[in-house]
């Protein structure tokens, strides 16, 4: 009888399709301790709508859905649809805080052309 000698896989670099950085990580943090879902994570999307064709939403969610991609960026659970997913690889969640207000932003170089206000983009 052979015996043959198995050698575990090298892991598999899955590529982050977002970013979030830390200042955005640490908020989200708190907004999930804030309603108690620390296990829940934040769903990026994109819709149609907005003066540029595209806008994007954030939505704290306690599962991903069917098709959905998960991942994990600073600690932060990601979900993303099969749809979404297309418009906003290489996407970077941000947060400012301003002596204006504060805010999620999200820096896609994805985006050919971006609304005055930001929040929404043409592809």
């Amino acid at each position: 009888m052979e015996t043959q000698t198995i050698t575990p896989e090298a892991p598999v670099h899955v590529e982050t399709i977002i970013n979030v950085t830390e200042a955005a990580a640490g908020k989200i943090r708190e907004l999930l301790a804030e309603e108690g879902k620390t296990e829940s994570g934040l769903r990026v999307f994109v819709q149609g709508g907005g003066c540029s064709g595209f806008q994007y939403g954030l939505m704290i969610e306690e599962s991903g859905g069917v098709g959905d991609q998960q991942f994990e960026s600073n600690g932060v659970r990601l979900f993303v649809d099969p749809v979404s997913i297309s418009y906003l690889k290489g996407a970077e969640v941000d947060f400012v805080d301003t002596i204006t207000g504060g805010g999620f932003t999200i820096k896609n170089p994805n985006a050919t052309s971006t609304c005055g206000c930001g929040s929404s983009f043409s592809a």
